[in-house]
């Protein structure tokens, strides 16, 4: 059969095995691509003076922890009490959104993700004292001690009484005060209009809530 209808084509274009060779790149590409690991993002709203993540069981599972491991490590690193309720965690106080999203991210970088090959198939082995993390994907086997050395925490920035900062007010209260977030720290600020930037007096620190009043 002649391929004379082909003058395009060359024997050498039609090689079967680069052929196959070029269309197994593209699909080990796609799939490289669709099965990269995204984290979860945390949805925070608040309620009162707490602060609720309401998909917290939807994280768990994505994540294949127990609750009661991720529970533990958020309650030991944002400083506040808290419980699970109804597949939620509510915080008590409020807690910026994005300090619970760094939060995740770090439990997930030390507690899920394999430190050799970057994949999440992995699960906990508890030893005497130590916990153990192994890659069901590329056999790795790792203390979690080790991984937490890597880990370094930008030290909190501390808000004082009596001092003046410039704050962006990102949120209105239920009272009407407008609320600024510093670091950690929630700030109420009366008179103040969503959107604006200003310069902010702190009257009283509470924990992680704070008050103050604009100045000029």
């Amino acid at each position: 059969m002649s391929l004379s209808y082909l003058p395009s084509c060359t024997m050498s274009d039609l090689d079967y095995n680069k052929l196959l060779k070029r269309v197994s790149s593209i699909t080990s590409t796609k799939i490289v691509d669709e099965e990269r690991f995204k984290v979860p993002n945390a949805d925070i709203f608040y309620e009162g003076n707490t602060t609720v993540f309401k998909n917290f069981d939807k994280v768990v599972d994505i994540l294949n922890r127990e609750a009661v491991h991720l529970l533990k490590f958020f309650l030991g690193n944002v400083g506040t009490a808290g419980e699970v309720v109804g597949g939620r965690i509510v915080f008590q106080g409020k807690i910026p959104a994005r300090t619970l999203q760094d939060r995740l991210n770090e439990y997930v970088d030390t507690y899920v993700i394999c430190s050799e090959c970057g994949r999440p198939d992995t699960h906990l082995v508890k030893k005497g004292r130590t916990i153990l993390i192994r890659c069901d994907a590329c056999g790795a086997f790792r203390s979690i001690k080790s991984m937490r050395k890597k880990t370094v925490k930008m030290p909190h920035e501390i808000l004082k009484e009596g001092n003046v900062y410039e704050l962006t007010i990102k949120d209105i209260g239920k009272r009407g005060d407008g609320v600024a977030f510093f670091d950690k720290y929630v700030i109420y600020i009366p008179g103040a209009v969503k959107g604006s930037v200003v310069r902010v007096k702190i009257e009283k620190i509470s924990g992680t809530v704070a008050f103050g009043q604009i100045v000029a």
